[in-house]
């Protein structure tokens, strides 16, 4: 079976920060889809049990006081979230986000803060398989522009519009409707892959150098293998740029997930 085409667990957090060693997951979204199985929403609300920021509670409009309120304990809920994916993975599932790195790596520390097993903990000798549509939207379409200055190329509302799927800015920044949307990119990513370029929209034939057909009659296992040195090589192109003005920039080009290193400071997770 190609790829796009069995059961996948679209994931998504909104979380208390961007620094995925220490911030904390708010909400949480993993819908099980495709692969000719009903829809299966799972969907936490959590108190991460610290102050969330005014810059978080712009994005996803959750204030510290609503956490506190109406979320459940930050340790439960994290090892339901890490139970609920393991679960999908151990069935055949492909974890399904967009920038994946970001929620896996977070998910992984909050796993470890609490002294819960990891999601690796959990699937032991089954893989992990994951689909990334910023790195397989990087790839496919690697000379994209910027739509304006506050939008960048591969932001995730301009993937929607790109592959021409609808967008709600009211709703968007929900953990729900982003791990959705990224779903329904990727499975368009993979019927563009399977078609022939003659049938492809005019709106993707007016960009340069198209690599869609890159993905074409993989596996799951075989994609996320790809994926692996695309991101690499990806993050490598990205930190060079970045040096042009800052010699000493570095880009982690680690995926699905950043290794996990041991603190060597106070106030790093345990």
């Amino acid at each position: 079976m190609t790829w796009h085409l069995g059961r996948w667990a679209a994931f998504d957090l909104e979380t208390t920060g961007v620094d995925v060693e220490n911030d904390r997951i708010v909400t949480a979204a993993v819908y099980g889809l495709g692969g000719g199985q009903p829809v299966e929403p799972h969907e936490w609300f959590v108190n991460p049990g610290v102050e969330i920021p005014a810059e978080a509670t712009a994005v996803h409009g959750i204030s510290t006081e609503e956490a506190q309120t109406k979320g459940e304990p930050a340790p439960g809920a994290v090892d339901h979230i890490a139970d609920v994916l393991a679960g999908y993975a151990r069935a055949g599932g492909t974890i399904v986000g967009h920038n994946v790195p970001y929620d896996l790596t977070l998910l992984d520390r909050e796993c470890r803060r609490y002294s819960l097993p990891t999601l690796d903990d959990r699937l032991g000798e089954t893989p992990l398989h994951v689909v990334d549509t910023r790195v397989l939207d990087q790839h496919a379409v690697p000379y994209r522009k910027r739509v304006s200055e506050k939008q960048g190329a591969r932001q995730l509302v301009t993937l929607a519009q790109f592959y021409e799927l609808p967008w709600d800015d009211e709703a968007a920044h929900g953990c729900a409707y982003d791990a959705v949307v990224a779903a329904r990119i990727a499975h368009r990513i993979g019927t563009l892959a399977h078609m022939p370029r003659r049938d492809w929209p005019e709106r993707v034939l007016a960009e340069r150098r198209l690599r869609f057909h890159a993905f074409r009659d993989l596996t799951v296992g075989e994609l996320h293998a790809l994926q692996t040195e695309l991101a690499a090589e990806q993050a490598a192109g990205l930190q060079k740029h970045f040096q042009k003005t800052d010699p000493n920039a570095v880009v982690d080009g680690a995926w699905p997930l950043r290794p996990w290193v041991e603190p060597t400071t106070e106030g790093a997770p345990a």
